[in-house]
This record gives C-alpha cells, sequence and structure tokens, in this order.
C-alpha cells in the first residue's frame, strides 16, 4: 500500500509518501511571514504556489510516478480553513484524477500515530505539544481521549508569540530554547487549572518584563515554568491511566529541554519514556500519509474540513 499525504493546517504544506510503515518521501515548505505571525490567507496563498513542486519533489524522492499511488490523505483539520482548503482541493484532484480513495486525517491523531510508529510505544500517555495545539492523551474505550488540555493558546504559539514581542524572527521556540541554556530564574505565573493549562498570563507577563530583564533569563524562566506544567499534567495523567509509556510528540516535541523533564519524571516512576524523531515532529505529510494508511478500509471521497476537529471526536 502506498499512499501520498498532504499536511496543509497552517504554515506548511507537506508531502508525504509512504509505502506501508516506510518512508519513501518527506517533502515540505514552509511559510514565513515576513512581520508578525501566521496570516491565513498569506499562508495559504503560499501552499497554493508551491503545491504542485512539493508534489514532485515528494514523487521524485520516493522514486515513483504518480499512477503508482494507491491511497491520498490529507489533514482535514483543525487548522486555519483557508490553509485546509489547498490540501482538500489538491487531494480531491489527485483522488479524482488516480481514481483511489481519499482518506481526510485529523491532524493530532497523525501527530501520535506517527510518535508510536516511529518510537514503538505501544500504549502510552501521549503529551501533544505543538503551535496551535496542547493536549495530553490517552487512548481508552476506541478513542483518544483529553485528560488535560491548554484553554487558550498552544505552546508553540505562546513561545512563538514570545519570539516576535522579543524581536526574533518566526518561528521563536527554537530561538528561545538556545537562549535559555544560558539564562537564570525570574518569577512567572503557574497557571495549572485541575489538568488543564494556561499560557496566556505567562505571556504577558513574560512580555512586560522584557524591559526589565535580561532576554536569556526570560527565556530560560518561560521554559522551566511552561514545560514543568506540561510535565505535571502528564504525570497525573500517567498515574490516572496507570500506563507506564509516555510519548511526546508534535512542534515542540523537538525541544531538548522538555525531553529531559519528562524523561527525569519518567525514570521516577519507572516509565519508558519515547520522543518523535525531530525530522518527523513538526508538521508533515509522512504523519498523514502513515494515518492514511492506518485508515485504509474506510473508503471516503468526501473532502470536507473541519477548522474545530477535536482529537477525541474521532473512532479509532
Amino acid at each position: 500500500m502506498i499512499c501520498l499525504g498532504i499536511e496543509s493546517t497552517a504554515h506548511t504544506f507537506g508531502v508525504g509518501i509512504m509505502k506501508d510503515e516506510e518512508v519513501l518521501a518527506n517533502i515540505r515548505d514552509m511559510y514565513l511571514p515576513k512581520i508578525g505571525g501566521i496570516h491565513p490567507r498569506e499562508a495559504s496563498e503560499h501552499h497554493t504556489l508551491v503545491a504542485k513542486e512539493v508534489i514532485e519533489k515528494a514523487l521524485n524522492e520516493a522514486k515513483l510516478k504518480l499512477k503508482d499511488i494507491d491511497l491520498i490523505a490529507f489533514s482535514a483539520g483543525p487548522g486555519l480553513p483557508p490553509c485546509l482548503r489547498v490540501g482538500a482541493v489538491v487531494a480531491r484532484y489527485l483522488g479524482l484524477k488516480l481514481n483511489v480513495p481519499i482518506i481526510p486525517v485529523n491532524h493530532c491523531i497523525a501527530h501520535i500515530e506517527i510518535g508510536k510508529l516511529k518510537t514503538g510505544a505501544t500504549d502510552p500517555v501521549t503529551l501533544y505539544a505543538s503551535g496551535g495545539n496542547t493536549q495530553v492523551l490517552a487512548f481508552t474505550e476506541g478513542r483518544y481521549r483529553v485528560f488535560g488540555e491548554t484553554q487558550d493558546q498552544g505552546i508553540g504559539n505562546m513561545l512563538d508569540h514570545f519570539g516576535r514581542d522579543a524581536g526574533l524572527k518566526h518561528p521563536g521556540g527554537p530561538k528561545i530554547e538556545k537562549l535559555a541554556k544560558d539564562g537564570k530564574w525570574v518569577e512567572l505565573p503557574y497557571v495549572v487549572k485541575g489538568m488543564d493549562m494556561s499560557f496566556s498570563g505567562i505571556l504577558t507577563s513574560a512580555s512586560k518584563k522584557l524591559k526589565e530583564n535580561n532576554l536569556e533569563d526570560l527565556c530560560y524562566s518561560i521554559q522551566e515554568t511552561c514545560f514543568a506544567m506540561l510535565t505535571e499534567v502528564t504525570e497525573r495523567a500517567l498515574a490516572h491511566t496507570d500506563k507506564n509509556e509516555v510519548l511526546l510528540t508534535g512542534g515542540v516535541a523537538a525541544n531538548k529541554r522538555l525531553q529531559e523533564m519528562l524523561n527525569i519524571m519518567c525514570i521516577e516512576r519507572g516509565a519508558k519514556f519515547y520522543a518523535v524523531p525531530n525530522d518527523l515532529s513538526g508538521d508533515n505529510g509522512a504523519m498523514i500519509a502513515w494515518t492514511g494508511i492506518l485508515n485504509k478500509n474506510k473508503i471516503f471521497f468526501d473532502t470536507k474540513i473541519d477548522r474545530f476537529w477535536r482529537t477525541d471526536d474521532v473512532e479509532i
């Protein structure tokens, strides 16, 4: 089974090709705003312009022709509607041209499934930490259940927003991680409400402190505070579900400090820690293709999108 997966939920237009469990190609082109954050219309225009080239590059890397594709999968949500529509239109065109099934994929679940495939985790508590999403999940009774999540913005978006306030070019997360290595502690709000988290107050506080504190200190403190919150909620979900694995996935999974904190927690609890490989942590087409293969028996030609498609709405 060869599946071509299309990712277009936000700033990335990605095309991945999977042959069963093997990644044959994983090409992406990212929209980078000249100033500020992601503008949905501009991002969708970017995706439209690069779609043909990205598909051709993926086919060339996989050493395949379009006629070799058995299945088309695409991110149907959640995400930015103008960006999602580009992926849906491309999927519809390819599916009709090739007369093959089209599989709508939940973007969040795709992050989990590629993480499980590439790490060998079997039944983990998953911390899904990305730009637009932050959730602590575990599989039970046919669905990925949400045990805790952000009440405002995703951890990745918060880091990028602070980066813009501090004058760092987008994306800010990797630059904050680098600066944090030379920082010292500055007190910031710590906001865990039951099993849920909130990051907007931390962002406001840190941005206000830019005038009176070193940037390195604020970067260090943001990471330590927010990652401690994520680790706390993940640990409680681990205890509640009585599972013995933790999987970190999503774009922020590439952060070494977050990996370190979760790994320490897992060692203390006698659990195994897994982090999705860096090349598959951010948005990518390979994870969409793999999730399409997992759903190959669900025959669709429907290319509707759902910007609010929740992880726990999907029957597995």
